[in-house]
């Protein structure tokens, strides 16, 4: 896959973000370069690994699920939004 301009103005409009113009050029060899990595991950022969391959024997650490609600972060997170009512952010109706 080729990472040019077109495609990067494409992935800045799906991600809502501006890239600045001096960054660009920098942000096209970077994700080129990641890519390139997959890319090369897909020669590799996998067949005769197991699909339940883990790095360890070890079973995976469960915790107890335990309902936790700490509103004084809640209410620090909301201090910075522009509005926010009873401990929800309010944002413009985008479904008519």
């Amino acid at each position: 896959m080729q990472i040019d301009d077109a495609l990067l103005a494409r992935l800045e409009k799906l991600s809502f973000l501006k890239i600045a113009d001096d960054k660009r050029e920098e942000i096209v060899n970077q994700l080129s370069e990641i890519v390139t990595f997959v890319d090369n991950l897909s020669e590799l022969n996998t067949d005769g690994v197991d699909d339940k391959f883990a790095m360890s024997n070890d079973a995976t650490y469960i915790r107890e699920d335990i309902a936790f609600c700490d509103t004084n972060i809640n209410d620090t997170i909301l201090k910075n939004a522009p509005k926010s009512q009873d401990h929800f952010f309010i944002v413009p109706k985008i479904i008519e």
